[in-house]
């Protein structure tokens, strides 16, 4: 029985230990990683989505793989001018707690998320095509395989607030 205590007495340390090594090397900027090279519009297309499950673009068709597979999320459907689109979507990005919009111009934003504890960050492009009435978009963790669905969340709660919302049938 007190070999049991002690163990988990000393497991309960180690955990204790990880998490505030964890908390420090975010405080001090250890877990940003670096800004991808790639970022922005090439050739009609945002970067392409992680190999593996930390990333949603709704530019993934273009791509093979499972990371692509999992990646697949809508673009952003609007109402109203292009302009007024790319305004609105700015709004709601720099409205979010941990957002810094890096570059907004008339066709394209960049947007940095930070996590509040570790500082991690998460990079996300928004493109507005000169044809169509939709935003595509890529949303991407810099470090690690999965990001536990935290991009396709952000993005589905910046939808939520963007995109225009029909009336309910009488």
């Amino acid at each position: 029985m007190k070999l049991w205590i002690r163990l988990a007495g000393m497991t309960v340390s180690v955990v204790i230990g990880i998490f505030f090594v964890l908390l420090v090397a975010g405080q001090v900027g250890a877990l940003r990683g670096q800004r991808p090279a790639d970022l922005g519009v090439h050739g009609g297309r945002l970067r392409p989505p992680s190999a593996t499950r930390n990333s949603v673009s709704s530019q993934a068709g273009f791509y093979a793989g499972d990371g692509a597979q999992y990646a697949r999320i809508d673009p952003l459907r609007f109402d109203g001018t292009p302009a007024q689109a790319m305004q609105r979507l700015a709004d709601i990005v720099g409205s979010i707690p941990g957002a810094r919009i890096v570059e907004s111009r008339p066709d394209y934003l960049y947007a940095e998320f930070t996590t509040r504890w570790l500082h991690f960050v998460d990079d996300a492009e928004f493109f507005l095509p000169e044809s169509g009435r939709q935003i595509d978009l890529r949303s991407g963790s810099r470090l690690g395989r999965g990001d536990l669905g935290v991009n396709r969340r952000r993005i589905e709660a910046i939808r939520a607030r963007f995109e225009p919302r029909t009336a309910a049938p009488r």
